[in-house]
């Protein structure tokens, strides 16, 4: 009875993990799509990266295939749509990279083709493993693919002739155009703002997360959430690399980008000290969530008393408010000096927290000050990382 009983929960178990993974993805999607529609930020610029690039298809097969008659139109607009990229530079080298192995694997694979004498399996023979290899050339780039899927199109449409190859190569460089033509004049992508977004969005979701931790210390059963907390403080590592995309493409996207001229630039982002920042607050809030992780699982430890828990939600609670004001203060909206006088009280009131949480660590007894302990430093250093420097 025991037998069947165990497997019958462990049965729910293995469902259950699905359902919830299944729920958290779609509430991403949900506040992804919510997002792109209501306000701007990094959703609503792939939005309008994806929309380019199906835009820059079109017309690439439209001049093709719909008014030059191309025999093999399909090139166009597959290059067209690897053209617009995050960045106008990423399109100028990804346009380069790609032309010269698409270039490469149609001639290779038409002398391959005119030496078999259009023997598909032979000139297959002859040019994958040559095409596959050179694609591997790190001055192609992720365009290397291109090369041998090229060298496909060419042998499986089985004519090699001087006029054929001259065009697809003449499609190659239909869609090279076009693609390079739609990403740097229609709303070019400038990505001084997504730096900001980013970290706004980093700093909303840290309070989050610190916010839900406060919340579940107060309830009598509340580290039994330490697998949620574990898991959202995790999404915040993925949240911070975020950041240091955006980053990357604010230096890249000013190059050869004529939309800081074409349309708003926007203020500029704010300091990469900010990303160290909160690289280190993440950190700290992730190994407060294993520290409790740990005094869930291991019943062989003793977890310090109910006073200290209240006390350590206390100082998690305004750590989270303070991150709701960094955020603020990030996005430039209210009044500024009000949100700094905000900001302050609520370090006050953190550090008064943090000192009444010392003065419970020290009357606990000697078996509890061991995870005790681990959780006071980490929770100093996370209001250490919070406080800006200036």
């Amino acid at each position: 009875m025991s037998t069947e009983k165990g497997n019958g929960l462990t049965g729910k178990a293995r469902l259950t993990r699905p359902r919830r993974w299944v729920g958290q993805e779609w509430a991403e999607v949900r506040r992804s799509v919510r997002s792109a529609l209501v306000e701007a930020g990094p959703e609503r610029d792939t939005l309008v990266q994806s929309l380019k690039a199906a835009g820059a298809a079109i017309a690439a097969w439209a001049v093709s295939g719909w008014w030059f008659q191309a025999p093999m139109a399909l090139l166009a607009p597959w290059t067209a749509i690897a053209m617009v990229g995050s960045t106008v530079y990423q399109s100028v080298r990804t346009g380069i990279q790609q032309f010269a192995i698409i270039a490469l694997g149609t001639v290779w694979a038409s002398a391959a083709m005119a030496f078999t004498r259009d023997q598909t399996m032979a000139a297959m023979l002859f040019t994958l493993p040559f095409m596959m290899l050179l694609g591997n050339y790190r001055r192609f780039g992720s365009q290397g693919i291109y090369g041998a899927t090229t060298a496909l199109f060419v042998i499986t449409g089985g004519v090699s002739s001087t006029s054929t190859v001259g065009h697809r190569l003449l499609e190659t460089l239909i869609g090279a155009v076009i693609g390079l033509l739609v990403n740097a004049f229609v709303l070019p992508p400038v990505h001084l703002r997504s730096v900001r977004d980013r970290l706004v969005r980093l700093a909303r979701e840290t309070a989050d997360v610190l916010g839900a931790m406060a919340e579940g210390l107060r309830e009598e059963n509340g580290l039994e959430k330490w697998e949620s907390w574990h898991h959202s403080a995790g999404g915040l590592t993925v949240s911070l690399q975020n950041v240091s995309e955006a980053r990357r493409w604010a230096m890249e996207g000013s190059r050869w980008n004529p939309g800081g001229r074409l349309r708003r630039t926007g203020p500029k982002p704010p300091p990469f000290s900010e990303d160290m920042r909160w690289g280190r607050v993440c950190t700290r809030v992730l190994a407060i969530t294993r520290t409790l992780e740990v005094i869930n699982d291991d019943s062989e430890l003793a977890p310090p008393s109910p006073d200290f828990f209240r006390l350590l939600s206390d100082v998690l609670g305004l750590a989270s408010s303070i991150c709701v004001v960094e955020a603020e203060l990030l996005v430039g909206s209210g009044n500024e000096a009000t949100q700094h006088e905000h900001r302050d009280a609520a370090v006050r009131e953190a550090w008064s927290a943090l000192s009444s949480l010392t003065d419970t660590f020290h009357r606990q007894e000697p078996w509890a000050a061991a995870v005790g302990g681990e959780l006071l430093l980490e929770a100093r250093q996370l209001l250490m990382e919070l406080v800006p420097s200036a």
